[in-house]
């Protein structure tokens, strides 16, 4: 565990030194941040392509660690090395200046931040923990996910996946965004629990976009207090679902308090109701573990261009160069980070090159550094998708029977009227550059084409594109509402109403998450004791066929399924029907069924209370296989090759 909180500081650490060659004006918090995400998404590059090499072992892991750790070399410069102690001065005279001179400001920061950071630990802490009565998350959302992720990890820490094979699909390429996983398999493997290792991970990355939110909103705007508000309209997004707690309410004998001690729902998401936005937190940073890593990665890159194009006056051209130089680098890092963030960033890049051109040389070196590291992986992931199970014309996203604008009104509240007010109305004390609505322009595409288009096999799965318009408004909306409260009239409380009404939809589905409202346990004592059997007997390679459920305790192994939840292979484009009627006939026991085994080279087959759910198992042709294992409900059987 030591070692690998001491990997995850050494990568912020190496990262804030990286900025020294391409963002020195930064201020100091902002560098961290830039420092955090970019230090762990090289640091793991780099240990996947040493994995493929070596395996994922102590040597792989050292020699990304050197890699990752190589920015310490530029401290042996002289300019450099005085840059980087400027740095470390000028965050301690910040800091020296703000307790002393600030105090009530500076005490509002610590209380606004120090509950960020309290909240953020209680509900990355309740995504997944362990009991004596089993494993449980505490996020509805997070039940399917959960198990997947699991087993990636697993699938690298334990089952030397390398080159990745689809440890849910055996026998097939692992076409999915697995950076994030195998970075917190490289935690497993120097000494941390999988929970732990996911928990640190997801805490520097939440605390990372944080704090690069509150940067690039400074940026735009120049205000500090929209600094603050544009983290909270993210993390805290949701639209008008708020308006359900009052017939809840209503509908409660015991009151208020008592309600909110035990919510019936969910307030920013329904099956079959309107609202299918939902909150970021509780829908995407803790089930969609890779988008936690994209967005913060993107940002960095969003900040880097805006530096480049903010102003009329011409860049050092050798500064902007070098700039973009990095936020091509970074950007070619995210296929496999995320692809979807992949995608927006480049799509959004590509028109800001041409809002821009009068800066080409720049954008060049953007898009050439950008292709080359990103290409192996495009090529990767594309060998294992078909394009036209993620690409279809689908208009108005998830909104199903309900009207467009209505649909898109509850969903965010009143997030896109303050939009076309930023634009449209001229209010006191916003004033608004040309460069700042050319560069918005095209994250607005980011809404305009997932409304347009299906974008991934599950049209809900556009939203992963869609979020970055979100994010790409969220400081503009914060910079009206930060206007509105500093007014000495009736227009600060409006703003204070208006911004409440942004934030309450997602704040009680966070609470829900927090105070373990929602709390569903995906693993059995039975199936942890059945997981630790399979891991001790079964190679790190094996094949184990079991039913395709989303709780499988073969999730826990990181042995490969013969097929994993059903749900997962269709949001992902794989054709799984032939599999899954071969499973069927498998554990019925028909006349093909040895034929089956052999010719998918299963080498365990696990029975137990989800088999007996979903399949029909013919129990005496399976005891002619010799038993390996057994705890409580579930049997182990070895299939002899």
């Amino acid at each position: 565990m030591l070692a690998a909180c001491l990997l995850l500081v050494l990568a912020t650490l190496s990262g804030t030194l990286l900025t020294l060659l391409y963002d020195r004006s930064a201020p100091p918090f902002a560098r961290v941040c830039v420092g955090a995400v970019t230090g762990l998404a090289i640091f793991a590059m780099a240990g996947y392509l040493f994995a493929l090499w070596l395996g994922m072992g102590a040597l792989s892991i050292s020699l990304a660690a050197a890699v990752m750790l190589a920015p310490f070399l530029l401290l042996f410069r002289s300019e450099l090395r005085e840059s980087a102690w400027a740095a470390v001065e000028l965050a301690s005279e910040v800091a020296q200046k703000a307790l002393s001179v600030h105090r009530m400001r500076t005490a509002a920061n610590i209380l606004f931040y120090g509950a960020l950071l309290i909240l953020l630990a209680m509900v990355f802490a309740r995504a997944a923990y362990a009991t004596p009565d089993g494993i449980y998350t505490a996020d509805r959302h997070d039940l399917g996910d959960l198990p997947l992720h699991l087993q990636v990890i697993s699938s690298f820490a334990h089952g030397q996946n390398f080159p990745p094979q689809d440890p849910t699909f055996a026998g097939v390429r692992f076409a999915y965004p697995f950076l994030v996983d195998l970075l917190a398999a490289m935690f497993v493997k120097c000494g941390a629990g999988i929970f732990a290792a996911m928990w640190m991970q997801e805490m520097v990355l939440a605390l990372a976009l944080v704090g690069l939110l509150y940067y690039l909103t400074v940026l735009l705007t120049r205000d500090r207090i929209a600094g603050m508000i544009a983290p909270l309209l993210v993390l805290f997004s949701g639209g008008l679902g708020w308006a359900w707690i009052l017939q809840d309410l209503h509908e409660s004998p015991s009151g208020l308090i008592p309600l909110l001690g035990s919510l019936p729902h969910d307030y920013t998401i329904g099956d079959g109701s309107i609202l299918r936005w939902g909150n970021s937190l509780t829908t995407l940073f803790v089930p969609q573990r890779s988008i936690l890593f994209g967005v913060p990665l993107a940002l960095v890159i969003f900040c880097q261009w805006w530096r480049m194009i903010g102003t009329d006056s011409p860049p050092d051209a050798r500064a902007a160069n070098t700039r973009m130089m990095f936020a091509g680098l970074f950007a070619g890092l995210l296929p496999l980070v995320h692809a979807h963030t992949f995608l927006a960033v480049m799509g959004v890049g590509a028109c800001l090159a041409i809002l821009f051109r009068s800066r080409w040389r720049q954008w060049a070196w953007f898009f050439a550094v950008a292709a080359v590291v990103a290409a192996p992986q495009v090529l990767w992931l594309a060998g294992g998708v078909k394009a036209q199970s993620y690409l279809g014309w689908h208009p108005g996203w998830d909104h199903g029977t309900f009207n467009v604008i209505q649909f898109w009104l509850a969903n965010t509240g009143f997030f896109i009227p303050l939009l076309v007010i930023f634009f449209f109305w001229r209010v006191p004390g916003l004033v608004v550059s040309r460069n700042l609505v050319w560069f918005y322009v095209p994250f607005a595409l980011c809404f305009v084409v997932p409304n347009l288009i299906k974008l991934a096999p599950w049209v809900w799965d556009n939203i992963k594109v869609l979020f970055y318009w979100y994010v790409a408004s969220a400081p503009l909306v914060a910079w009206l509402l930060a206007i509105g409260l500093r007014q000495r009239t009736k227009w600060r409380w409006l703003s204070a109403g208006v911004l409440v009404s942004l934030v309450l939809a997602g704040a009680l589905d966070v609470w829900r998450v927090v105070d373990k409202q929602t709390e569903d346990r995906e693993f059995l004592p039975s199936g942890i004791v059945i997981s630790d059997e399979i891991s001790e007997r079964a190679a790190p390679q094996a094949v184990v066929l079991h039913a395709p459920t989303f709780n499988s305790p073969v999730f826990l192994t990181g042995r490969r399924s013969l097929m994993g939840y059903a749900g997962w292979m269709w949001s992902r484009g794989l054709n799984d029907t032939e599999r899954q009627a071969d499973i069927k006939r498998m554990y019925a026991g028909d006349s093909e069924a040895d034929s089956l085994l052999r010719s998918y080279h299963v080498d365990y087959v696990l029975i137990g209370p989800e088999e007996f759910a979903s399949l029909k198992v013919n129990q005496q042709f399976w005891w002619k296989y010799p038993q390996v294992a057994s705890a409580g409900p579930y049997h182990l059987f070895k299939i002899s090759q």
